[in-house]
Formats: structure tokens, C-alpha cells, sequence
């Protein structure tokens, strides 16, 4: 089979077949293998780890990682974001339509267990924003919130695009800041959500979804208002 990759290096992966976890050889030995000078083979395994296809460690050397879209793509919406944040919106419809066509495959799919832990999440959520006077912005519940419904989708690609989402929210900071009415609504949504997924009607559910959409498309056009509270991000969990 004849492989189209621009890179002597992922070439040799495929051609030898190599499993999750395998480990490769030095790059000397790949340099007298491929017949490429180690330079050249060093730039590409920057490319190759920067899209997060092998792990580079001094003691055990280059491993080929499970296959994860989120690399790459994250690296190339950081740069678009970098240049120009209005790029979020266009991304932002991508992932509203991608999470309307997996949704009834992805809830059908959540355990007793999964939807246990989204009700926890509502929890917490609250917990942070009735926290006064220190109220916090419950940015990580609210990933993981979105994150949990597609828990069990087998598809790399969609899961890749849906957290490249969450980087991109927070490329963006929208993590950062809102105004106390904008959390509170959007909390009231995911109890809604939740609520008619513990019901066994995802049709409901999703509807719920899409209303809940229009709060952050609404937040994207305008600037924050007066009253806004700023508060803290929290930190990573």
C-alpha cells in the first residue's frame, strides 16, 4: 500500500503496524533504516508530537499514543483564535449542530452511574454561584456537564471537535466572566436537560439543549453589560 503522508517518519509507523504504546527506535536507528539524516527526522517527530501521535521521554524514549483528533485540531483553532476570535462563532455552530446530530445516539447510550454524576455536577454548580459573597463560575462543571452526555460516543472525530469546543471557550475566555443572570439561566437549562433525560425523553432533552444554545449566541453579540460580575475562574480539577 502506497502512503500519501509527508513524513518518512509516520510512514514507517504504518508500514510496521505498530500497536498503541509500541516503542520506536532511536532516531539513529530510524536515520540508518529510512535512509534520512536525524535532522530531518527530528523535525519531523516535533511535528509528530505536537499533533499528539507519539510521546518523546528521556528514559523510555518515542512511544506511539492512542489516536486522539484533539491535537491537531486544537493546535490550528488556537492559531485561528489567535488571529481573529470571531472565528469562535463559526466554530461554536459547528459544534450546536454536531451535538444535535449524536445526541439521541450518545443519551441513549448514558448509565445510571453517568447520569448520577451530570445530577452532581448541577450540584456543584449551584453550590459555586449561591457561594456569596465569593461566587465562582462554574467553567469546569459546565465542560465536563456537556463533555458527560457524550461520554460513550465511539466516534474519535465528533469527541475531538467537542472538546476543541471547551479549548476554544476558554481561548476566548468566556470562562472568565458573565453576568450572575447569564450562569443562573444556563444552570436552570442543564436541570432541564437532565431532567427529561432521567425522564427517558431525549427529544425533550435536546430541545432543552438547542434553547440553551440561543444564551451563549446572545452572549457572543453583545458586550458585558454594566452589572456584570467578574469573578475568578476556577482553577483546573
Amino acid at each position: 500500500m502506497t502512503h500519501r503522508l509527508d513524513s518518512a517518519l509516520l510512514n514507517y509507523i504504518v508500514e510496521q503496524n505498530l500497536e498503541n504504546g509500541a516503542q520506536l527506535p532511536s532516531l539513529n536507528e530510524l536515520s540508518g533504516q529510512l535512509n534520512i539524516n536525524v535532522g530531518k527526522l527530528r523535525e519531523q517527530l516535533e511535528v509528530a508530537r505536537a499533533l499528539g501521535l507519539v510521546d518523546v521521554r528521556p528514559r523510555t524514549g518515542i512511544r506511539l499514543r492512542e489516536y486522539d483528533f484533539l491535537p491537531a485540531l486544537r493546535l490550528s483553532l488556537l492559531f485561528a483564535l489567535a488571529m481573529d476570535k470571531r472565528y469562535f462563532v463559526a466554530f461554536s455552530e459547528l459544534r450546536n449542530h454536531l451535538e444535535v446530530a449524536f445526541w439521541h445516539e450518545s443519551v441513549v447510550r448514558l448509565t445510571e452511574a453517568d447520569k448520577a454524576a451530570l445530577g452532581d455536577l448541577c450540584e456543584r454548580a449551584w453550590q459555586k454561584l449561591n457561594n456569596q459573597p465569593f461566587i465562582q463560575i462554574p467553567h469546569q462543571e459546565h465542560r465536563k456537564f456537556h463533555m458527560g452526555i457524550f461520554a460513550h460516543l465511539d466516534n474519535p472525530f465528533v469527541k475531538g471537535l467537542l472538546e476543541a469546543y471547551w479549548e476554544a471557550y476558554e481561548a476566548v475566555e468566556l470562562n472568565t466572566y458573565a453576568d450572575l443572570a447569564y450562569w443562573q439561566e444556563a444552570w436552570k437549562y442543564h436541570e432541564k436537560i437532565l431532567k427529561h433525560i432521567l425522564e427517558n425523553d431525549p427529544d425533550a432533552a435536546l430541545q432543552a439543549f438547542i434553547e440553551h444554545t440561543q444564551l451563549l449566541r446572545h452572549r457572543n453579540g453583545a458586550t458585558a453589560p454594566a452589572d456584570a460580575v467578574f469573578i475568578k475562574p476556577p482553577q483546573a480539577e
